[in-house]
């Protein structure tokens, strides 16, 4: 039996490479609408939505007035008239069509669930995050796709987890296992549960402040032995391999 019974998987920056998606949706959009596609025009609209995306963890805005709002700063920043929700429609479609998988993270998900249930928490646009995890064939590992959206709350609210667990019907708390790259996010929520956390860094870089994870991994197939018993873990490729021959 896994040390850990259930997993919750961010997605963005987790298991799917996010950063690659948005680049491909937000020159998609720049040259939709004629403007400026270069790298410092990009970096603008990457900072503005980052800072937006820190004040939704921290309760300063919600997600239908964030979305908006970069748009509307973004345009102003390059000094261009739109429709910031028109233009935000537009990205959004572009960005459902783009699931670009974090290395590792269907083997990895292929292995885990055989020993333990799986569910997406992700903060993330509902629609687009359904689309991208069926796209990449990641939707059916999991057990439940458990959207802030959709539930009324965001991480890193207890309440969002609770959510997730009494859904699953988790019982075993000490059991479970909280995975994503977002120490504001990911890591704060599963503590505010009173979850095992793990950071995914795959960067390397130093946590710069109190959020303490249980554990931390800079590639997805570290997973194995935090969450496999030895005997699990002889078994992992196996299944793969007898597929292929």
């Amino acid at each position: 039996m896994a040390y850990y019974h259930c997993i919750l998987f961010d997605v963005d920056g987790t298991l799917l490479d996010f950063e690659a998606s948005e680049s491909k949706a937000l020159v998609e959009t720049l040259t939709h609408y004629n403007w400026p596609t270069d790298a410092e025009t990009q970096e603008t609209y990457r900072r503005i939505n980052r800072d937006l995306w820190a004040a939704l963890e921290q309760g300063k805005i919600k997600k239908d007035r964030l979305v908006i709002q970069r748009f509307e700063k973004f345009m102003q920043a390059i000094q261009v008239s739109g429709n910031a929700a028109e233009v935000n429609r537009f990205y959004l479609d572009r960005l459902g069509d783009h699931a670009d998988l974090m290395p590792g993270a269907a083997e990895v998900l292929r292995e885990l669930s055989e020993v333990a249930t799986l569910a997406v928490v992700s903060n993330g646009v509902a629609r687009v995050q359904y689309n991208r995890l069926e796209q990449s064939g990641l939707d059916k590992y999991m057990d439940g796709v458990f959207v802030s959206e959709k539930l009324g709350v965001e991480k890193p609210s207890r309440k969002f987890f609770e959510t997730a667990l009494r859904t699953l019907g988790v019982e075993q708390r000490e059991k479970t296992l909280v995975v994503g790259d977002s120490l504001a996010a990911d890591i704060q929520g599963g503590i505010n549960a009173g979850l095992a956390t793990c950071w995914f860094n795959p960067a390397g870089q130093e946590n710069p402040g109190s959020i303490r994870p249980s554990h931390t991994i800079t590639t997805l197939e570290e997973l194995y032995p935090l969450v496999m018993e030895e005997d699990e873990l002889q078994n992992v490729g196996s299944r793969n391999r007898r597929h292929q021959i």
